[in-house]
């Protein structure tokens, strides 16, 4: 075909009796798959006369790119050829017949492109020097990604997205539907599809389906899918932002609980390692009707009053001594008894405020730092030590009383020395 062309043309130019060169592609585009090895033809027909000492140049050239080769007619054919496509470019020409022909090798999308023949003969410049034809290379669509934007919620618009990275022709896109029979449902009126872009408006239960895109171009076709599930929308941030602070402040107020509890159950067990409990102070002795001290509880001291009054009132039951010397003592003894139970209820307000004090400074220094609670604990340890010494030491003097009582009572018991005792006799005389 192509020599019948070449034909044509230079009986038109010989008929014309026109002195001039043509250059020819028969067809304006080739269409070739990546990969492949082509030639994309060109011919020139021309009057002059050509010998081999005719400079004839003839030059391939893209129009995104300068000359990418070049041919020298002359005594010694030389071809230039662009560095980047040396090893896979090369012309195949003859200028007796008019041959000018491009074979490139392993083409790639890089080639997709218009190409240029030109023909420059000296003495022959009028005519048609150049002729242009499209090179495409087909590439199959490659494997598309469908993707999802907006939030598939009802009254919502979502966008399904479909593309492939590469392709050529440009692949087209379409959309279909299918149900959970995977039976295909035709779409929403108002959905719109274009350029591989699916625009769903005001979506609702019905919506939701199974959705696959198929790229394809004259090669071949490639698809993707995913399937879409429309739900009711959820609870707003503001909602969501107050249940959270809701929890949060539940668990801070039951830490706080647990924390007092835990609190309180050690301040208790350290009072109790103290040996000091509230309401187990020293108790006052409350005296009963007949001036008798009683105890409220346990063993303690106050037994000894009770036991050396009721030896007196034994003693005095047995023997009468002066009225009023009894009167005397007995009340002495009260006055001494009263003093010591002032003495006491004070020294126990004393300590009982001091122990609330102490409470008190013991609690903020917990709350401030343990260290210094350990340290004030062992001050107190030290203090109740103390407090403890001071009561033996009471106790010390309550025992030299009892003491002394009790000589007191052997005094008593002796009976008098009569008057009319004889004097003693010494016998020595």
């Amino acid at each position: 075909m192509e020599k019948k062309n070449f034909s044509l043309t230079l009986l038109c130019l010989m008929l014309s009796g026109v002195g001039a060169v043509t250059v020819t592609i028969p067809q304006s585009q080739y269409e070739y798959a990546r990969g492949d090895n082509i030639t994309l033809p060109c011919s020139f027909i021309t009057t002059a006369s050509i010998t081999s000492q005719t400079q004839v140049i003839i030059t391939w050239s893209s129009l995104t790119q300068a000359v990418i080769a070049t041919y020298y007619h002359s005594a010694i054919p030389t071809t230039d050829i662009d560095t980047d496509y040396e090893g896979r470019l090369s012309l195949d020409v003859d200028v007796t017949q008019g041959k000018a022909n491009l074979k490139l090798s392993s083409i790639s999308l890089a080639d997709n492109k218009n190409f240029e023949c030109r023909v420059q003969i000296p003495g022959d410049k009028k005519g048609k020097q150049t002729a242009i034809t499209n090179l495409v290379v087909l590439v199959a669509p490659s494997t598309p990604v469908c993707k999802q934007q907006g939030t598939a919620q009802y009254g919502q618009d979502i966008t399904l997205t479909c593309a492939s990275a590469e392709g050529s022709p440009t692949p087209t896109y379409s959309w279909k539907r299918f149900n959970v029979q995977n039976q295909s449902v035709p779409q929403d009126s108002r959905t719109t599809d274009k350029d591989g872009i699916l625009s769903l408006y005001n979506i609702s239960k019905d919506t939701s389906g199974y959705y696959v895109c198929t790229s394809q171009n004259k090669i071949r076709s490639a698809t993707c899918n995913l399937s879409l599930s429309v739900m009711p929308p959820s609870l707003n941030i503001a909602s969501t932002a107050g249940i959270i602070a809701a929890v949060a402040a539940a668990l801070v107020i039951l830490i706080i609980i647990i924390c007092c509890c835990c609190c309180r159950k050690k301040n208790k067990d350290e009072e109790y390692a103290m040996g000091v409990r509230e309401g187990d102070e020293y108790h006052d002795n409350e005296p009963d009707r007949n001036g008798e001290g009683r105890r409220v509880e346990g063993q303690g001291k106050d037994s000894y009053e009770d036991s050396s009054v009721k030896r007196t009132e034994r003693n005095e039951e047995k023997s009468q001594p002066d009225r009023s010397d009894y009167d005397d003592r007995r009340s002495d003894y009260d006055d001494r008894r009263s003093d010591y139970n002032d003495r006491r209820r004070d020294d126990y307000d004393d300590r009982r405020s001091d122990y609330d004090d102490r409470r008190s400074d013991y609690n903020d220094r917990r709350r401030d730092d343990y260290d210094d609670r350990r340290s004030d604990y062992d001050d107190r340890r030290r203090d109740y030590s103390d407090r403890r010494e001071r009561y033996d030491d009471d106790r010390h003097y309550q025992d030299r009383r009892r003491d002394d009582n009790r000589y007191d009572d052997r005094d008593r018991d002796r009976p008098p020395v009569p008057n009319s005792k004889p004097p003693r006799r010494d016998y020595d005389d």
